[in-house]
């Protein structure tokens, strides 16, 4: 038997650099958020090569002196714990394992200088060893330059991604750092000094938060999304959360964070689902950006080196707050819509005409005047093939009431297609989706009506049904069985592998037990929570909604139509249907005026 011995330190740290440094991404964000512990305003990253070639962060921190710099490339240094109560860290780092680690992998340059010295000073350590150090000019602050990440390590280097690939989550990273600290300013230039070099990013410091999220993120998200600013039992919850028609198809726009540290955690994830899960398909994502703030003490940080994972003290409290947290929040902006018209179908509006509408004045001698109305009016007719007669209808217009304020949706003028409601609110011309609208207003109705609880009446099984199971997953269903009974569903125990099914929801009687059950130990596996059965009725309660509503070609009157906007305006989450999708839409009068040149 080989001889126990202790490794080297400089393989020690190659061994701990494959938990914190597994890509460029991940050295960038142990630089920056050592930037922002140290107290900078602002801070500047340039990348070479989406970061395979170099990475530099410089920053105008408090610095560090020439003995402090020594200390911080050891193992286990930190100044982010002054005493031995980790629970209790509020800064980005602690762990004192980054700068070792990154200087064992790479050509790493440490330059800084505390604001009190005239000058700086420089260490450089090539792959763990010290190949230089000593003075350098340099302002305030602290710069870092990664050099050939891995280029020592080709077991590690050919994992590596494209340089595009390993660019794209760099400048994930830096969003997420900047968005949890809009106080601080961030430029991110990529490949500057090549040809095709360009300043991704620059954010100014002391930006308003929805600002910066909105910056970052994207521009129409200041507009169609809602401020939060919620508290509850020492939790406190903010940021902005787009409404449920301002989706994505990958959920790559969340982004989370947990007293400032950004995190991307399975609870978290499954909160967002379960608050938007009846106002979106389950192929649509929401856009957010939530920052959940708790006592130190309630969260667990130092669950993985690299510090993206968080452990909750009360994991079903936090989720909770979230979902409720979300759904009232959206309930501030529940009849407004995503009001980004689609660019191709604005262009349409302001298309030349065609060239078969210019044809109806062919073949006419225009020279002699037309001796009545009828023989005027007679060459449209002649080309009736051409211009098909209108599919709308349009009563005798009513005035707009004095408190035309008070009626957002407007003042149904008529109905186009037997489809859109064609309504004049105070400040521009409404277009209504009557069979989306009502699938809403319905799903809610029965929701008020107790269908929900109807949906999820235990049905009994005339012989119960045992499934087998993986014990784990047994495990995690025993778990969740009071809260699965609640919803109609009663399982026990029936051995270490199989659980026994007594009764399934009255809405999913026809179901599989079986395939049901592995689905529910799939879902609280991955978030922690039984939110796929929920989400089954749900379905079956928006079934029930889409077949009781006004369908598309139906004719309304002008009071009907009415009514229905008058109920949109008066019922929660009118401005989306049940898929995620808007009910209405507007064109601004200025908007209209634009189409005709007149403004």
């Amino acid at each position: 038997m080989a001889e126990i011995r202790r490794l080297p330190e400089a393989l020690v740290n190659r061994i701990a650099a494959g938990e914190v440094v597994e890509r460029p991404a991940a050295a960038l964000k142990e630089l920056v958020e050592n930037a922002i512990d140290a107290g900078a305003t602002r801070i500047a990253i340039a990348l070479s090569e989406g970061g395979l070639a170099r990475i530099e962060v410089t920053d105008d921190g408090c610095g560090m002196t020439a003995a402090e710099m020594a200390l911080a490339l050891e193992r286990h240094a930190t100044s982010k714990l002054p005493d031995e109560a980790i629970e209790q860290v509020s800064t980005l780092g602690f762990r004192g394992e980054a700068l070792p680690s990154i200087a064992s992998v790479a050509r790493f340059t440490l330059e800084s200088r505390v604001r009190a010295a005239d000058a700086g000073w420089r260490r450089v350590v090539d792959h763990g060893a010290l190949v230089d150090e000593g003075p350098a000019a340099l302002p305030p602050g602290t710069r870092v330059r990664v050099e050939h990440l891995f280029a020592k390590v080709p077991a590690r280097r050919k994992f590596l991604r494209t340089a595009r690939s390993e660019y794209a989550a760099c400048l994930d990273v830096v969003k997420r750092l900047a968005m949890a600290r809009p106080d601080v300013g961030f430029t991110l230039d990529h490949d500057a000094e090549g040809r095709g070099g360009r300043t991704v990013l620059s954010l100014q410091p002391g930006q308003d938060l929805a600002d910066r999220v909105a910056q970052v993120v994207a521009r129409e998200l200041k507009d169609n999304g809602v401020g939060i600013a919620l508290e509850r039992d020492g939790m406190t919850l903010g940021g902005i959360a787009g409404l449920p028609t301002y989706n994505r198809g990958v959920a790559d726009h969340q982004y989370l964070f947990v007293n400032g540290r950004p995190v991307k955690d399975r609870l978290l994830v499954g909160a967002v689902r379960g608050a938007y899960s009846d106002m979106l398909a389950r192929d649509r994502h929401a856009v957010l950006a939530l920052f959940l703030e708790l006592p130190a003490e309630d969260v667990d940080v130092n669950v993985h080196p690299a510090k993206t994972e968080v452990r909750f003290r009360d994991a079903q409290g936090v989720r909770g707050f979230i979902v409720s947290g979300l759904r009232r929040s959206l309930a501030t902006g529940d009849r407004r819509s995503a009001q980004a018209p689609d660019a191709a179908a604005m262009g349409k509006w302001t298309a030349e005409p065609a060239p078969a509408l210019a044809s109806i004045f062919a073949g006419r001698d225009w020279s002699a005047a037309p001796t009545s109305v009828r023989e005027a009016t007679q060459p449209y007719r002649a080309h009736g093939d051409v211009m098909a007669s209108p599919q709308g209808r349009a009563e005798e217009a009513e005035r707009l009431p004095e408190q035309a304020e008070d009626f957002p949706l407007g003042i149904a003028r008529g109905q186009v297609a037997q489809t859109y409601i064609v309504a004049e609110a105070a400040d521009g011309l409404v277009l209504v989706d009557q069979h989306a609208a009502h699938e809403r207003l319905v799903l809610e109705r029965l929701k008020a009506a107790g269908a929900g609880e109807a949906t999820a009446r235990p049905q009994a099984l005339l012989i119960p049904d045992v499934v087998e199971m993986d014990e784990v997953d047994c495990d995690r269903l025993e778990g969740a069985a009071e809260k699965l009974g609640a919803m109609g569903l009663a399982i026990e125990r029936f051995g270490p592998a199989a659980m026994l099914v007594r009764s399934l929801p009255h809405a999913l009687a026809k179901a599989n037990p079986g395939k049901l059950l592995r689905d529910i130990a799939d879902d609280l596996a991955h978030h922690g929570e039984a939110l796929l059965l929920g989400e089954k009725l749900d379905l079956v309660l928006a079934t029930m909604a889409c077949h009781g509503s006004v369908r598309a070609g139906r004719t309304l009157s002008v009071a009907e139509m009415n009514a229905l906007l008058r109920e949109m305006e008066a019922t929660p989450r009118s401005g989306q249907c049940n898929h995620g999708r808007p009910t209405w839409v507007k064109l601004r009068m200025e908007d209209v005026e634009k189409l005709f040149g007149r403004h």
